[in-house]
């Protein structure tokens, strides 16, 4: 068996590359390593952990083992329990004693979360303050745990076609912790939920009418009552797995400021607005500009490279929205940090609502360009770009004449079709680089992008993503490991093929089974301190992002909630195989609600009712086609259109617009309406009388009973018959006063008189 670890400490022992300092800064970096190392272990020691230092991976890197004894963590339990006693949590899971710990041992999620925050939490907390990159231990690189393999590989097992990961959700949470087992029954609760959109959608599409009133209504209503029952589901777990109010016992961040002012904490987060507000337009006109190019530009353009010049948006977007949002993820954790969090969960909570954001605008304003520009108005915006191309009086025809482009004379070819019959005007300059002709134009306007680009999200997207999640790492560190010619390693630290190891002076070299099974354990420690940290943000981000998909666009494409189950039923499979794979075991941590995930929800809920409103109005069938796609200017707007396309067109754009926007607005405050009455009725049917709600009345009085008989009274269930007996024995001048009783003689008098 290997030596219990329960943390390791990544320790570097230079800032810096040593290939670019001078002899002497190297000798002074030196110092400066033993000195905190020195301190480390020290630290360690002094509070009864065992630690010892390995060398790492590298020349520059140390990993310390950090194993904690039995007496050291019957003390963290007991102070975790009076903590939480102190703040009203409920304290049933955890024992108080180390003979209580014999009875009934701790998880292994448990026992390291304990160890880990007493490390990592603040000397004012009551931790060891060993906190990585802060002042004191900027050497300090991270703080990890080991994977359980042998729990990995068990659980890899057990996804089979009939059983899915699900089955073991309470094992998750006794590996991970809350955290991550709170994830994995988000994610199966919405892979179920998604059976009733599916059925639904598979049935509008094949047998209802596109762009149903009905199915976008019963969609609206899914996504409430979705997101409201989820809300009571977590109150419900964090009952069972005594977490309500876990933020209350929330260690402190290591640089958060106490003494801070609170109206300089919010006019900090307010100046974060325009920051964010600067990003939003940037990225918007970025992803309008590529949007234009793809959906209008290569349309028109036909000039020499058509074909190719079709790819330019998707190399555009390649190369500038990915690293707009980089540099945007930086500003924002570099704002998060200036506003003072207090405690890491706010901390969070401010750096997922800044970073999703932009998120959510990368991923749905393609379809909304789509939606309400191109695919309604698509005809007069392609008048317009024509006319300000093919006009001599504008500033884009004088400029493109100025590079001898006669675009006049392109205009008298495109309307005559006569190109190859004046071959001379080729030498002119008067190549056909665009199409003029305005019939021929708009015939060109693909009606189905929409569905196209649903698919494209809902399909290609997500199987983009798994492999990104799934293969890619494989790839990447196998090109790595032959890099280095260790051959190939996967995430276990398992090798196959040859390796080439370098061996350091001091490693175990005997041949017996100890030396062996020590240098297959560092092995193993040293392949997973390579690996990326577990973010569970992405894994949410990518099934809100889902969820956004399938309550705001499903409408133009009923087919979607289809795809999403049936990508949602290896979701489970691939989260879980990346976890126990392809990155570090994810730090465990007490929590009771999936934070500002379940805002995002209610936010694109509530978009929802917008979007779909304006979709069911702009794209419903006309009457006299049943069946035929459509939209609402097919009713008149196209004769007046192609009569005076400027003026028409406009008003008749103008109007539609403001229709649909009334029509939005009108379904926003009945989406406030169905939702209050969607969230009266499941509190009624699912909290209200449930054995989770009166557990949960249960543990706070069990509390107060408990102060009250530390304060020598009598608990409020104790019988004190006896007490009063004994009060009334007792002699007292008054004793007489209380034993006549005149009520009873006063109403026999007042029936007599009557």
């Amino acid at each position: 068996m290997p030596p219990q670890v329960d943390v390791v400490i990544v320790f570097r022992t230079s800032s810096v590359k040593t290939a670019i300092l001078s002899k002497e800064q190297a000798r002074q970096n030196a110092a400066k390593a033993e000195r905190q190392y020195s301190a480390l272990i020290d630290t360690l020691t002094k509070a009864g952990l065992n630690a010892v230092g390995r060398r790492g991976e590298s020349q520059d890197q140390l990993l310390i083992m950090v194993s904690c004894p039995q007496k050291i963590l019957a003390n963290l339990v007991h102070c975790e329990r009076h903590s939480d006693f102190l703040y009203g949590l409920p304290m049933s899971k955890l024992p108080s004693s180390a003979t209580d710990l014999d009875s009934a041992p701790l998880c292994s999620a448990d026992r390291i979360r304990l160890v880990h925050t007493y490390i990592t939490s603040t000397h004012q907390d009551g931790g060891l303050g060993i906190i990585p990159d802060c002042t004191d231990w900027d050497l300090v690189q991270s703080v990890m745990v080991l994977q359980d393999h042998d729990f990995n590989d068990q659980w890899i097992r057990l996804w089979t076609t009939h059983r899915i990961a699900s089955v073991q959700l309470e094992k998750i949470r006794d590996q991970f912790g809350d955290s991550v087992a709170l994830y994995f029954f988000f994610l199966t609760a919405y892979t179920r939920a998604l059976i009733v959109p599916a059925a639904l959608g598979f049935v509008f599409y094949f047998f209802g009418t596109p762009y149903s009133t009905i199915y976008s209504s019963l969609l609206l209503l899914w996504s409430i009552g979705f997101v409201e029952w989820w809300r009571l589901q977590e109150r419900i777990l964090s009952v069972r797995w005594c977490t309500r109010g876990s933020f209350k016992v929330e260690k402190r961040r290591a640089d958060y400021i106490p003494s801070f002012p609170w109206w300089k904490k919010d006019s900090r987060m307010v100046a974060s607005i325009p920051v964010i507000l600067l990003f939003a337009s940037v990225l918007a006109s970025v992803l309008t500009g590529i949007f234009v190019l793809e959906a209008f530009v290569t349309e028109l353009y036909k000039g020499p490279g058509h074909k190719l010049v079709s790819f330019s948006p998707t190399i555009l977007f390649m190369v500038l929205v990915p690293r707009l949002l980089a540099m945007y993820k930086d500003h924002a954790k570099r704002f998060t940090d200036w506003e003072n969090h207090g405690h890491q969960s706010a901390h969070d909570s401010s750096l997922t609502i800044k970073v999703f954001t932009l998120s959510a605008i990368n991923a749905y304003l393609g379809l909304a360009l789509s939606a309400f520009v191109y695919v309604p108005f698509g005809e007069s915006v392609m008048h317009f770009v024509q006319y300000h191309l093919f006009s001599g009086g504008h500033h884009a025809a004088a400029m493109l004449q100025k590079l001898n482009i006669n675009l006049n004379e392109t205009v008298k070819l495109g309307f005559g079709g006569a190109r190859a019959e004046n071959p001379q005007s080729h030498s002119a300059g008067g190549f056909s680089l665009w199409e003029a002709d305005t019939t021929n134009a708009r015939r060109k306007l693909n009606p189905s992008r929409l569905q196209e680009q649903m698919f494209a999200f809902t399909v290609t997207n997500q199987a983009v993503d798994t492999f990104m999640e799934i293969g890619l790492p494989f790839i990447l560190r196998a090109v790595e490991s032959f890099r280095n010619g260790k051959g190939f390693r996967n995430g276990n630290g398992k090798g196959h093929g040859k390796k080439k190891r370098v061996a350091f002076e001091g490693d175990a070299a005997s041949q017996d089974g100890k030396g062996r099974e020590e240098r297959e354990f560092l092995e193993r420690v040293r392949s997973e301190v390579a690996l990326p940290e577990y973010e569970v943000f992405t894994d949410y981000s990518e099934m809100v992002t889902q969820f956004g998909y399938v309550a705001l666009w499903s409408t133009i494409w009923p087919l979607a909630p289809v795809m999403a189950l049936l990508n949602n039923f290896l979701e489970a499979r691939s989260d879980a195989f990346k976890i126990a794979v392809h990155t570090r075991r994810p730090i465990p941590t007490r929590t009771d609600t999936i934070g500002p995930w379940l805002e995002s929800l209610s936010f694109l809920t509530w978009l929802s009712a917008l979007t779909n409103s304006a979709l069911v109005y702009l794209f419903r069938p006309p009457d006299n086609r049943d069946g035929e796609l459509g939209t609402a200017m097919d009713i008149g707007a196209k004769d007046e259109l192609e009569l005076h396309p400027r003026h028409n067109g406009l008003a008749a754009t103008k109007e539609l617009l403001v229709t649909a926007l009334c029509i939005a607005l009108v379904a926003s405050h009945a989406y406030l309406l169905v939702r209050a009455l969607v969230r009266h009725i499941l509190e009624r049917a699912i909290w209200k009388g449930s054995k989770e709600m009166k557990e949960a009345e249960r543990v706070e009085r069990e509390v107060k009973e408990k102060y009250l008989s530390n304060l020598g009274e009598c608990p409020a269930n104790e019988d004190v018959t006896s007490k009063s007996e004994l009060q009334a024995n007792k002699p007292d001048d008054w004793s007489t006063f209380w034993e006549v009783d005149e009520g009873l003689e006063e109403i026999q008098k007042s029936i007599k008189d009557a």
